[in-house]
C-alpha cells in the first residue's frame, strides 16, 4: 500500500489513512488492539465521508446544513418536541439546536411556541413548508444512500446493518460509554 505521501488522491489519502495509522501505532506501541482500533477508524471516516458527500451535494444545495437537516429529520419522525428532547433525539447540543432553530425559523421552516405545561420549555416543529422541504429534500438524500449502499452487495449490506445495530444496542447498556444528555 502506498503511504499518503506517495501521490495518491486525497479522496484514497482520507480513506486510506486508516491502515496506516493502524501499522504505525502497532509498531510504535505493541499491544494495541489493532482491530478495535481498525473499526473505530474505519467506521468514522466512512461516516464522515458519507455526510460530506450527503451534505455537499443534497443538503447545501437545498440550503441548509448536515445540522439542519438532522434537526428538520428528528422533527419530520417525531413530531413536534421539546427542544431539549429534540437535542437528545438528533444526538446535538441544546446549544446547536438553540442556534439552528433561530435561522429555520426566519426561514419558514421550524416553529416555535411555549409548552403549555412548561413556560420556560419550547416546543417545536415542521411548518408545512418544513415538511414539504424536508421531504423533498429527502428523496434525493436517499438516492444518493442508495447509491452508497449499492457499493456493496445485498448480502453485505444486511450483515453491515445487523452488525451496526447489534454494536448500537449492545453500546446503549454499557456505563462507561459517555452519552450526550
Amino acid at each position: 500500500m502506498g503511504h499518503p505521501a506517495d501521490g495518491d488522491s486525497a479522496a484514497a489519502d482520507f480513506l486510506s489513512f486508516a491502515e496506516v495509522a493502524v501499522d504505525t501505532t502497532a509498531e510504535r506501541l505493541p499491544g494495541i488492539d489493532r482491530s478495535a482500533m481498525q473499526m473505530v477508524l474505519l467506521l468514522h471516516r466512512v461516516a464522515s465521508s458519507i455526510v460530506y458527500d450527503l451534505e455537499s451535494t443534497v443538503h447545501r444545495p437545498a440550503g441548509w446544513s448536515w445540522s439542519a437537516f438532522r434537526l428538520l429529520f428528528t422533527l419530520w419522525v417525531a413530531g413536534p418536541h421539546e427542544s431539549r428532547q429534540v437535542a437528545h433525539l438528533s444526538g446535538m447540543s441544546r446549544a446547536a439546536v438553540s442556534s439552528l432553530t433561530k435561522t429555520l425559523s426566519a426561514s419558514g421552516l421550524l416553529a416555535r411556541r411555549s409548552d403549555e405545561r412548561d413556560r420556560r420549555a419550547v416546543i417545536l416543529s415542521l411548518t408545512e413548508r418544513g415538511a414539504d422541504a424536508l421531504e423533498t429534500t429527502f428523496r434525493a438524500h436517499n438516492e444518493r444512500e442508495a447509491r452508497w449502499a449499492s457499493l456493496i452487495t445485498e448480502d453485505e449490506l444486511a450483515t453491515l446493518n445487523g452488525v451496526l445495530t447489534k454494536l448500537a444496542r449492545a453500546a446503549q447498556g454499557q456505563e462507561w460509554i459517555s452519552r450526550r444528555s
